[in-house]
């Protein structure tokens, strides 16, 4: 046995001088050896999948316009699909002398097909009370102009007779002395609607009320002020029906090019459109007399009237004028004009 001891490779590792600073490197048996990773880009240089000499303006510019983009998107997806708002004017009952309970109350409501063939559409309905910033019991701030401010448009429906107070006349007989506390309620909403810009549509009433609200005229009684006039009223009611043409330049025509120019359309009304009021012009007319049976003002971007009631069409068979087409044009002005 020599005296000499042989190495110990523990000793010579020990003895094996580090590389200064770097990582350590482990060989194929296992040893780790210090060993410098080469750094391939300093502190402060830029992401590599950014572009080449990229500057910090572009890219702050692309990430504003990309904020811009996902917030224009969402706006325009909530603007289409908000649901719109459509006010319908309240019909008023009048308190009866001597009654009791509901009826010596002042009431307002709807009619419950004008409401429904509204909302066939899928929007909201809203019936606009009158409003009385005076009143001695309730007193408020809140005025048709906000209605009209906040709603997407007006339906007019029908109703009770336009007074001929309203139109500057008197009374040919009592029974058709109308209703001037809803003529001025109601003009002050048409007005206030467009004046806001917002659309406009009048059924039966609600069309001779635009005609007068712009200065036009009415027919109290058309058996008595036309007496070749054909019946436009009788004990059915809104079974009652006749036939309409569409004028030359008709707007409503567009709506209706398979109908040759003419329809089949229910009446109820024995007062009617006589003097056309300003910037109105005719829409469509019976047959064959021509009582005026649909009218549009021409200064708005859409206020229009119908003579009849095409809410009662659809239980009336198919042989009537199906008008969703412009029930249609009308939302769609609505969703035009809001803001």
């Amino acid at each position: 046995m020599s005296d000499i001891d042989p190495p110990n490779p523990a000793d010579a590792d020990q003895a094996a001088p580090r590389p200064e600073g770097g990582a350590e490197r482990r060989t194929d048996k296992g040893a780790s050896h210090p060993e410098r990773i080469p750094d391939r880009r300093s502190a402060d240089s830029a992401p590599r999948y950014l572009k080449e000499n990229d500057t910090p303006f572009a890219l702050g510019w692309r990430v504003v316009m990309a904020r811009y983009r996902a917030m224009r998107d969402k706006a325009g997806r909530d603007f289409m699909r908000r649901t719109l708002r459509i006010g319908i004017s309240a019909r008023i009952f009048h308190p009866e002398p001597g009654s009791t309970g509901l009826r010596s109350k002042n009431l307002q409501y709807l009619e419950e097909s004008i409401a429904q063939w509204v909302m066939s559409r899928d929007v909201l309905v809203f019936m606009i009370p009158t409003v009385n910033t005076g009143g001695l019991l309730h007193p408020s701030n809140i005025t048709l102009r906000h209605y009209a401010r906040h709603l997407d448009g007006l339906v007019l429906q029908g109703g009770a007779d336009v007074s001929p107070q309203t139109y500057s006349e008197a009374a040919t007989r009592p029974e058709w002395n109308g209703d001037r506390a809803r003529d001025l309620y109601e003009l002050e909403l048409l007005h206030e609607f467009v004046d806001a810009g917002k659309p406009v549509l009048g059924i039966c009433r609600g069309c001779q009320l635009i005609n007068v609200g712009f200065g036009g005229t009415l027919y109290q009684d058309i058996a008595s002020d036309v007496p070749d006039a054909a019946e436009h009223v009788n004990s059915l009611y809104d079974s009652h029906r006749h036939t309409i043409a569409f004028p030359k330049g008709s707007t409503l025509a567009s709506l209706f090019p398979k109908n040759t120019g003419e329809a089949l359309v229910n009446s109820i009304h024995h007062q009617a459109v006589k003097e056309l009021g300003r910037d109105i012009t005719i829409e469509a007319v019976s047959q064959p007399d021509n009582i005026v049976e649909a009218i549009r003002y021409q200064r708005a971007h859409f206020v229009v009237g119908l003579q009849w009631h095409p809410e009662f069409h659809s239980a009336g068979g198919v042989e009537l004028l199906d008008c969703t087409p412009i029930l249609d044009n009308f939302l769609r002005a609505a969703r035009e004009t809001r803001f």
